[in-house]
């Protein structure tokens, strides 16, 4: 049996972590994109969902407490529905997906909402407090590397050099900001709504609220010249510097799989074929 994603949004990215999102719960943020996913499919009982899968890298403190679980009661306005979160680091977002795709195969559910929420703003530098393993950490500390390392270790294997990585992001905020001027990506974006709480001239307690829709991590006009500059971050002679890597971001994303019976059901044109 196939699998089929029928719809999907996204929030826009915010900079982590004194972006837009940073007065936003992680777990506000992910109902708001969910609570836009299933405005699209109003002939859907909710009911009908058989799972809300969210990836999170970093389950705990606000997005603790099983977020995959708050999101599906927040956003669906249901306590029929479960939810689990998914920990794959950097691919856990694509690790709900695949693991949706994999249950409709197999013939045990009709309909998945999966995606993920990340919101690094309140993280602190390295992460919650961490307890590595004594022994690991004396015998094989590059098993705690993070994607710095990860990406110092890549170029050096495939001679990747500072210049192609430099060039690379050039070109990819290029792009990015030609999408959003030509609204290439507008039909697939949430607008998020964030209440802001703050202290006027007289310290008397405001609140005003922003509508999110653009992302944040843009650089227009950045050019190789200026990312040339920049010194390596993560090793001493490294290639990967602050300007060819990815920011730290707050955001979330959802799509909706389905097998063939219920794609029937919905009446509705796939988005997407998930074969394998």
């Amino acid at each position: 049996m196939d699998a089929y994603i029928v719809g999907g949004y996204r929030s826009a990215v915010g900079k982590a972590p004194r972006g837009a999102y940073k007065f936003l719960r992680p777990d506000d943020l992910g109902e708001q994109v969910i609570r836009r996913l299933m405005s699209d499919f109003p002939q859907l009982d909710k009911t009908r969902i058989d799972d809300v899968i969210v990836g999170n890298a970093t389950p705990e403190a606000e997005q603790g407490l099983n977020i995959g679980r708050m999101v599906s009661l927040m956003g669906l306005d249901t306590d029929k529905v479960p939810g689990m979160t998914v920990n794959r680091y950097c691919a856990s977002g694509l690790e709900t997906i695949a693991i949706a795709s994999a249950k409709i195969h197999a013939g045990i559910a009709d309909c998945i909402v999966a995606g993920g929420i990340e919101t690094m703003s309140p993280i602190p530098f390295g992460g919650w407090r961490i307890v590595p393993n004594a022994r690991v950490a004396k015998h094989n500390p590059e098993w705690y590397w993070g994607m710095g390392l990860t990406a110092e270790a890549v170029a050096k294997e495939f001679n990747v050099s500072r210049e192609d990585q430099d060039a690379f992001a050039v070109e990819s905020h290029r792009r990015a900001a030609a999408a959003i001027d030509s609204g290439a990506f507008a039909s697939g974006i949430a607008p998020i709504e964030v209440q802001e709480i703050f202290l006027d001239a007289k310290e008397q307690r405001q609140e005003r609220t922003h509508v999110i829709d653009t992302d944040e991590g843009v650089r227009r006009g950045t050019n190789a010249e200026a990312l040339a500059k920049l010194k390596a971050v993560f090793a001493e002679g490294g290639s990967v510097t602050a300007g060819n890597s990815s920011q730290t971001s707050d955001g979330a994303a959802f799509v909706m799989v389905v097998s063939e019976r219920m794609l029937k059901e919905l009446g509705v044109e796939p988005l997407a074929r998930l074969k394998s």
